[in-house]
């Protein structure tokens, strides 16, 4: 047995730290990293010339890539094509559009981030429940699940993976002498592996799944047009828009509207006339009036109290923003907060949505409670929060195009350029030649139709930098140094003593089973990139005391990562969590079985493969 060293027991202790961190997110997870990172090099665990090697990994710029890639399809309206598609071959019934939607974006969940794939899905999966009439919520699961599914399919699907080759080759440079060096994973080389398991999810919703999906009371449409009854029952919100004179001797004159926007008694005051300026979400630091004329949203008693309490003259009809609020122009609709967002673990008080946008928020949904006036702004916004938001659709493709949260409308949420598609379309298929052809690094391969898009004018350089989660990046290339320390002061090794002869002498298949375990349970409790970095030196030292092959170790535990259905912890399950109305329930109902038929397939094809 390895003797425990004090550089073993620093790397412990960080390792503790990293989890606690990850676990508790008492601070933001890309923070947590950097410490770590810092920990590491303050130490000496990580040697300075080895310390930052993350931030120019092939993993790190593999990611950023894939992200560009990905927005450059989106903005030529590749997405939208693939939304009529779908509707022209999947028919309108829910055993028809799930499997064709599930598998589409599955596919296409293979070849650029998975949260990116949901998130530009969100607006096609509006468009199919509207026109097929059927209740999202029969479709949101699947498409979520088999996003994650998808990401298996190839090599550059998910982050795990992506950063598995460097983690191999990482390992190939402290292997105990007489041990074969591992090679490194191609493309497709999981293709029948990530092909098996989103077949086999597509077959549990259509067998079993749909059964434990939760019924909607009525179907919800996600476009711009929903009822009036929708936002009503689903959010209490009345979108009955109402015309008032502040009066003379009106209490309201010489108050700015931040002083109103607070109380949840007050109906929501949606636009302003005053002074000859006239504008939809007026900003809180605009004064009303005497003579001003208020857009006012609520309920009428709402209404109607509002007008007896600040001597307000309620006019019959609207006429000052008859042509604001007409349909085509402005309305109500859903964004959901991203993975990245600048608006997470900050109180919703502290932005600005009406000066910065000409947005106004309605009301916030999380796990199906409504947060409605001071309630709401004291909030402190997390990943999947529900904004209801009232305002110009241009206005909300403004919102959109923060990507801070993603819109969940049918409405673009970025201005197209079709006449890009050509360019789109071959630059992407020449990064992926590139990386089949090739033996040209999977980064350069896929940089280089980035840079193309770039170039030919798909996206220009701002839309690249925000088609970035530099979070991600930043945690990727802040926990690349953990792994380099757990293999080169031999902590992976030690671990991996203890935890065999904690099992025991048994077949194979149980230490799989074990890391397979090991990994799906980190990643319902931490990042599924952290989740990788901690277990693939752990998993490939387990497989050399034990006569397993440390390839086909270090495979399960970067697809295991992906095995993440229980809880709503995965950014793809938290994303579709408000439109979806699902709560924790309906994960564990829905995700107990996926997890388990995920590990009965996952194992024996890699098995039967490597």
């Amino acid at each position: 047995m390895l003797p425990l060293t004090n550089e073993m027991l620093m790397v412990l202790a960080i390792l503790a730290y990293t989890i606690l961190m990850f676990i508790t997110e008492v601070i933001r997870i890309d923070v947590a990293a950097l410490l770590i990172l810092v920990m590491l090099g303050l130490s000496g665990l990580v040697p300075d010339t080895h310390l930052f090697d993350g931030f120019a990994s092939n993993a790190v710029i593999s990611i950023i890539a894939v992200m560009i890639l990905g927005a450059g399809l989106d903005r030529t309206g590749v997405m939208s094509a693939v939304a009529n598609f779908i509707l022209k071959i999947g028919g309108k019934t829910e055993k028809t559009v799930m499997p064709v939607v599930s598998l589409t974006v599955g596919s296409i969940s293979g070849f650029m981030q998975n949260v990116g794939a949901t998130a530009l899905f969100l607006p096609v999966m509006s468009k199919i429940s509207s026109v097929a009439e059927i209740p999202i919520s029969r479709l949101l699961m699947p498409m979520g699940f088999c996003a994650i599914l998808g990401g298996t399919v190839t090599m550059v699907g998910s982050s795990p993976l992506i950063l598995l080759n460097d983690l191999i080759e990482t390992s190939n440079r402290s292997l105990p002498p007489g041990a074969d060096t591992m090679p490194t994973f191609s493309l497709f080389a999981t293709t029948p592996i990530g092909l098996a398991l989103l077949l086999s999810g597509i077959v549990y919703f259509l067998v079993l799944g749909r059964f434990l999906l939760p019924k909607a009371k009525e179907i919800s449409h996600i476009n711009n047009h929903k009822s009036d009854s929708y936002f009503r029952d689903n959010y209490g919100i009345e979108k009955s828009i109402t015309e008032m004179i502040v009066n003379r001797d009106s209490p309201l004159v010489g108050k700015m509207i931040q002083e109103l926007e607070f109380d949840s008694h007050i109906p929501h005051i949606v636009a302003l006339s005053t002074e000859g300026e006239s504008m939809l979400s007026p900003p809180r630091s605009k004064f009303i009036w005497n003579g001003a004329i208020l857009g006012v949203m609520g309920s009428q008693q709402q209404i109607n109290d509002f007008a007896e309490e600040f001597n307000l003259t309620v006019l019959p009809r609207l006429k000052q923003f008859k042509l604001d609020f007409n349909p085509a122009i402005s309305g109500t609709s859903e964004a959901v907060v991203v993975p990245g967002s600048r608006y997470l673990g900050v109180k919703l008080s502290e932005f600005h949505f009406r000066k910065e946008f000409a947005i106004t928020i309605l009301a916030v949904s999380r796990n199906n409670r409504i947060y409605t006036g001071e309630e709401m702004y004291e909030l402190e916004l997390q990943l999947g929060d529900t904004f209801i938001i009232h305002g110009r659709w241009t206005d909300q493709m403004g919102l959109g195009r923060s990507r801070n949260v993603a819109l969940v409308s049918d409405v673009p949420a970025e201005p197209q350029r079709p006449q890009k598609i050509p360019f789109a379309l071959l630059f992407f298929a020449l990064s992926i030649s590139l990386v089949i052809l090739t033996d040209l690094k999977l980064s350069l391969s896929l940089l280089t139709g980035a840079i193309g898009m770039i170039i030919f004018g798909v996206l220009n350089m701002d839309e690249a930098y925000r088609a970035v989660s530099w979070k991600t990046v930043f945690l990727l290339a802040c926990l690349i140094p953990l792994g380099y320390a757990m293999e080169h002061t031999g902590t992976a090794a030690w671990i991996a003593q203890y935890t065999i002869h904690a099992l025991g002498d048994v077949h194979q298949i149980v230490y799989q089973l074990a890391m397979a375990g090991l990994a799906t349970l980190f990643s319902l409790v931490m990042s599924n990139v952290g989740a990788t970095v901690l277990l693939v030196p752990l998993a490939i030292n387990i497989a050399i005391e034990t006569g397993g092959n440390p390839l086909v170790y270090a495979l399960i535990v970067a697809i295991s990562t992906s095995n993440a259905f229980l809880l709503p912890t995965h950014q793809v399950s938290a994303l579709v969590m408000g439109p979806g109305g699902y709560g924790v329930k309906d994960y564990l109902k829905v995700g107990s079985l996926m997890t388990l038929i995920f590990l009965a397939v996952s194992l024996p094809v890699i098995n039967w493969l490597f």
